[in-house]
């Protein structure tokens, strides 16, 4: 079996990880808008934000996939 852990970007970095990122560099304002969840639009914060997206894998999906797209 190969080993797949070089072609994973995002192997290594938590979900905490990602989610700062994101509010480094876009605000949660902003990223209230690319991704239209209610933690993100309506007082957000880390630790609640957190919570929903590992109870909900669609969003945790579009999170990540935004922290890809910001990785380029």
């Amino acid at each position: 079996m190969p080993d797949q852990t070089g072609t994973d970007p995002l192997h290594g970095v938590t979900l905490k990880q990602v989610l700062t990122s994101l509010v480094d560099t876009y605000g949660w304002e902003e990223l209230g808008r690319l991704i239209p969840i209610r933690c993100f639009q309506v007082d957000p914060s880390l630790n609640s934000s957190l919570k929903f997206l590992r109870m909900t894998p669609w969003a945790r999906q579009k999170v990540e996939a935004l922290y890809l797209a910001s990785l380029n």
